[in-house]
């Protein structure tokens, strides 16, 4: 068991070393009535709250404005699908809504319009939802790619009702212009034999609506923007590509947004190359995306591998059927050069020889993510306890975050994903103070009242 009695807010802040600014979270994923979205400063003072946000994930444009979600489908019926994708300005005011992509009647509910979307989505103007020099999402027109569910049957994957992964192209005006079909795939992505017929049998399922198959578990979806390899002739890369990341395949990917084929993967299969091998098996990896131009590390992937339990394949003694096959008991965070396969940079640092198994506290096995900073920080949120912290790159911590709110069902601090913005796109309050927070040495950090300054008596043998 963790420990019980710890702080929360910042622990941790070298203003001199950060790339200061405000930081954005969901405070209690699909929990209704819950905090909803958080705005902190660098010292933990909150900025704004937005409740009522159920944002899968949250995200800040310029301006102000917020887009999320009012709300998730009962899992009763549906495994993860929010209701809609809204923007809302400052004070809470929605100015742009989608809903409109399946009509649902779930029981003993009115039939609505529902988006069913999940995980990800961007805004034209920006590839990846996060600040990038030049490449402000937009505010006030622009197309939205959003990542949703719809429910099919494909007998190449199996026989049971499939929550199959889409993606769809929106206007501002709520017309889908594009849409791009997960399962279609399928015979793209190179499964071996035992993989698939472990899928067949078990397709990753979930209880909602009477069993469905989550056979991909799509977590993030993005842009690939202006980048080097294209500029370099290679058009696996064209901007308008999609990169994604199924958790429960291990499989990170590029789409061609004109012909919707797979032209880049990655996993599941990590023996069969030396270049492979080097990386490792990635298990339940989320946030997969291209670094965009204009900040350190550009045109590399970056991915939180989180570890935990994934993948289909062959029986072994921790997975007896053959699902979630792969399993390792601790996160990192991976850059990769997506050509060449080369470790350009990962958290923990990499180190040769031995490690202990269970001695690495890095670890968050479902959630978290990873932002690279204009410093060439990295912001990474370890979601699982509610952890976020600023790491540069020499793997120094400079600013550590743990957020107070805890979830009133299931009791724990979780985060989905965590994203920080420049000063500037929050024009409605002044630039905060900035104050330093030292690290405190644990062997002396003591609760008031909890214990003596020295021992009544030392005795040495």
């Amino acid at each position: 068991m963790p420990p019980t009695v710890y702080p929360t807010g910042t622990t941790i802040y070298y203003p001199e070393k950060c790339w200061n600014g405000y930081t954005l979270f969901q405070a209690s994923l699909h929990q209704a009535r819950g905090a909803g979205a958080i705005l902190v400063d660098m010292n933990g003072n909150v900025v704004n709250q937005w409740k009522g946000f159920d944002g899968f994930p949250n995200k800040m444009l310029p301006g102000g404005y917020i887009m999320g979600s009012t709300g998730a489908r009962n899992f009763k019926y549906g495994y993860q699908d929010m209701l809609d994708l809204v923007q809302a300005d400052w004070d809470g005011n929605v100015v742009w809504k989608f809903d409109r992509y399946e009509r649902i009647k779930d029981p003993r509910q009115k039939p609505r319009w529902m988006l069913r979307q999940h995980h990800d989505y961007q805004r034209e103007g920006n590839p990846v939802g996060y600040f990038a020099p030049g490449m402000n999402p937009l505010v006030d027109r622009g197309n939205t790619l959003i990542l949703c569910h719809k429910n099919l049957t494909d007998t190449r994957i199996s026989d049971k009702l499939l929550a199959d992964d889409t993606i769809i192209e929106v206007t501002w005006d709520g017309k889908i212009i594009w849409e791009w079909v997960c399962s279609e795939h399928f015979d793209e992505l190179g499964f071996s034999e035992e993989a698939r017929n472990t899928m067949a049998r078990n397709p990753g399922m979930k209880p909602a609506g009477g069993g469905v198959g989550d056979w991909m578990h799509t977590n993030c979806m993005s842009t690939l923007g202006p980048n080097r390899w294209f500029d370099d002739g290679d058009q696996r890369f064209h901007p308008d590509n999609i990169i994604w990341a199924g958790r429960q395949t291990n499989i990170t990917a590029i789409t061609d947004k004109k012909t919707g084929k797979i032209v880049w993967q990655l996993g599941p299969d990590f023996t069969a190359t030396p270049a492979l091998k080097n990386i490792g098996q990635i298990i339940g990896q989320h946030h997969a995306h291209l670094i965009p131009r204009g900040l350190p590390g550009e045109g590399n992937i970056l991915i939180f591998d989180n570890g935990g339990y994934a993948g289909y394949g062959a029986p072994n003694p921790g997975a007896p059927t053959g699902i979630d096959n792969a399993r390792r008991d601790y996160s990192r965070v991976l850059e990769l050069n997506p050509t060449t396969l080369e470790i350009v940079w990962q958290y923990p640092q990499r180190r040769e020889g031995f490690m202990i198994p269970g001695f690495n506290t890095f670890y968050s096995s479902f959630v978290s993510s990873a932002q690279r900073l204009p410093n060439g920080n990295t912001l990474i949120t370890e979601g699982q306890d509610g952890r976020i912290f600023e790491v540069t790159a020499e793997h120094e911590i400079v600013w550590e975050y743990l957020s107070p709110y805890t979830h009133r069902m299931i009791k724990i601090n979780l985060l989905y994903r965590a994203y920080r913005i420049p000063y500037e796109w929050v024009p409605q309050v002044d630039k905060p103070t900035e104050k330093a927070i030292p690290r405190f040495d644990n062997n002396k950090f003591r609760v008031p009242g909890s214990s003596r300054k020295r021992p009544l008596k030392v005795t040495k043998i």
